[in-house]
């Protein structure tokens, strides 16, 4: 049997199973809907599997945020989901630290991954900064922590954006390593990234060149998921441009970062590529596209911010929906932890 061969037969003992996460750190916006979220949803029609969608507050201690805000944070990313579309009844949604699988998988994953592995890692040096020595361990073991959250489940498929690639690898590094090590070949599935859509890494609306981030001094750069009608629109219309018009073809976006951002975002919010957006608007000034860009993003995203609200004032029911998701998660890790226990040589887990 081929290596292919062994690969694909030892992924079709796993049945097909979709995780993902997002941190709860406050503001969730346009980048974080168009690169995860809408795919989300999009999924939850289009796969007949399980799907498991956390708010992954664990890793937002890394920042160490002020535990109220945290609180505060996750029950609005679990609003934020719901609103966006994601239904409880179809999808488990829950917050990471209610399943403590996740904790307990991430230290045995940081006895089997590699320091040089870890070292790899482009977000930690990007996120530490040039004071490297006093971040936190946290931080540095983060994607470990991530293997974890997917592997606890044996998912076999995690939505991400672009900027979550390298830490899919480490993930799959991980897993196989541990089957190897433990000589249970089939024991972690190799899990699969899905990065996909015309917006899959959203850029900053005043800085083509960077990330649209949460952490940008800028309100203005990004469009928060709680904008009403008239900031959405408003942030598109002083969105930063280039002088010339739209071009006719996606190879004359190329060095034109900010063109590229506002296509991508139209692409992505009307679910048609960007070739398909120059078609229609190729040769146009950014006078008449910005206009039209704003008015598809208040049809699209003004009625989450509502939602939102609406859901936000009846916190029980957000807290009954995460223990809910928590406890269907959880019977779903129980055995694999089981398993993992066993197979490491630790005694009494069941």
């Amino acid at each position: 049997m081929s290596e292919a061969q062994e690969g694909a037969a030892a992924q079709a003992v796993h049945p097909r199973r979709v995780f993902s996460g997002v941190q709860p750190t406050g503001n969730l916006h346009l980048g974080n809907y168009l690169g995860a979220v809408k795919r989300f949803v999009q999924m939850q029609e289009e796969w007949d599997c399980e799907k498991l969608y956390c708010m992954v507050d664990l890793h937002a201690l890394t920042i160490n945020p002020d535990p109220a805000e945290l609180t505060r944070a996750t029950r609005e990313l679990a609003a934020a989901f719901i609103a966006c579309g994601l239904d409880p009844a179809k999808s488990m949604l829950f917050n990471q630290s209610r399943v403590s699988a996740h904790a307990e998988l991430a230290w045995v994953f940081n006895c089997v991954a590699r320091v040089g592995w870890v070292n790899r890692m482009t977000q930690f040096k990007e996120k530490a900064g040039k004071n490297r020595e006093a971040a936190s361990v946290g931080l540095y073991a983060y994607p470990v922590l991530m293997a974890a959250d997917i592997l606890a489940y044996r998912a076999t498929h995690v939505p991400v954006g672009e900027d979550q690639k390298q830490h899919l690898e480490l993930t799959r590094d991980i897993a196989i390593k541990f089957n190897n090590d433990y000589g249970r070949p089939n024991h972690f599935p190799e899990v699969e990234p899905l990065i996909e859509g015309a917006a899959t890494r959203v850029m900053s609306l005043r800085d083509g060149s960077k990330k649209m981030s949460k952490s940008d001094a800028s309100d203005m750069s990004r469009i928060n998921l709680t904008d009403d009608a008239d900031a959405i629109a408003q942030k598109i219309r002083k969105a930063r441009t280039d002088p010339e018009p739209l071009p006719e073809s996606i190879e004359g976006l190329a060095e034109r970062p900010e063109a590229k951002n506002l296509v991508g975002i139209y692409a992505a919010l009307a679910d048609l590529t960007p070739a398909g957006v120059l078609a229609e608007w190729g040769g146009k000034p950014f006078s008449e596209f910005k206009p039209a860009l704003a008015d598809l993003s208040v049809a699209m995203l003004a009625p989450i911010a509502g939602r939102m609200r609406e859901l936000l004032a009846d916190i029980p029911e957000i807290d009954a929906v995460l223990e809910k998701g928590a406890e269907r998660a959880a019977a779903i890790a129980a055995p694999v932890m089981a398993e993992t226990y066993e197979a490491v040589g630790l005694i009494g887990r069941r």
